[in-house]
């Protein structure tokens, strides 16, 4: 049903520089589902992501993208984030001088103040964020330090599951966030998707790599070459993926 259409693109045409990355892009996500986007590097897997994210170095040439039914071409990045799209950078960068527990508030209450309600109160925010800095088990110092500034790779994306849990997007875009994690980081990571899965809430996992997915279980994956889907399916898919590669496709 139409109602139950959280994301819908149309014939996305996008690059950047006079560069076309994307050829055509047509993709329709649903209320609850995760979708993986897998390919090769180059394939357009990280533009995807950045125009769904409104990165402004990056060009929209023809197509659409809804999001809630609204035009999210129309909308700037912060309003997409109010809105509730999250993306998790493949190369999360530092803020020097911005504490973690600065940058959260900030954030939490910017999305809280768009969506027309009320800033949180200090004691419930602390309240929260220790909940979910146990969760993704971050110690209770990292919240004075400064935003990813001297993380090691594992700890930048373990702070953007932080980041992501804190927020509880809508629709969460992991851009290559388990590129270069070992085990318990990914499990990590592969927690916090899982926890925010719910009938109104969808994610979606840009990757080349088939081990996240074996912690998360994708609805629907779609492959990813040369800017265009050339294969949508299930987890068949990355079955071939692991045992012929992406020249299969």
């Amino acid at each position: 049903m139409e109602k139950d259409i959280l994301l819908k693109i149309t014939g996305l045409h996008a690059g950047i520089e006079g560069k076309e990355i994307l050829g055509g892009i047509d993709l329709e996500i649903r209320k609850g589902e995760i979708h993986a986007v897998m390919g090769p590097n180059g394939a357009g897997k990280s533009t995807l992501s950045a125009v769904l994210a409104g990165k402004p170095q990056y060009n929209v040439t023809a197509g659409s993208i809804e999001f809630l039914g609204r035009d999210l071409l129309a909308m700037s990045p912060e309003e997409r984030a109010w809105a509730g799209i999250f993306l998790s950078f493949q190369y999360p960068i530092e803020i020097p001088g911005v504490s973690i527990t600065a940058f959260m508030k900030a954030a939490l209450n910017a999305k809280r103040k768009a969506l027309g309600e009320e800033e949180m109160k200090s004691a419930d925010f602390l309240k929260l964020m220790k909940e979910k800095m146990a969760f993704v088990k971050m110690r209770p110092e990292f919240s004075k330090r400064e935003v990813n500034v001297g993380f090691s790779g594992g700890e930048k994306k373990r702070n953007e599951i932080f980041q992501m849990a804190m927020l509880d997007p809508v629709l969460s875009i992991l851009d290559e966030t388990d590129s270069g994690l070992d085990v318990d980081a990914l499990k990590i990571v592969a927690d916090g998707v899982n926890s925010l899965r719910s009938p109104e809430k969808s994610s979606i996992i840009i990757t080349h790599y088939q081990k996240l997915l074996e912690y998360v279980v994708p609805d629907v994956v779609h492959v990813l070459k040369a800017g265009k889907i050339v294969r949508t399916g299930g987890r068949e898919i990355i079955d071939i993926i692991e045992t012929q590669g992406f020249d299969s496709f």
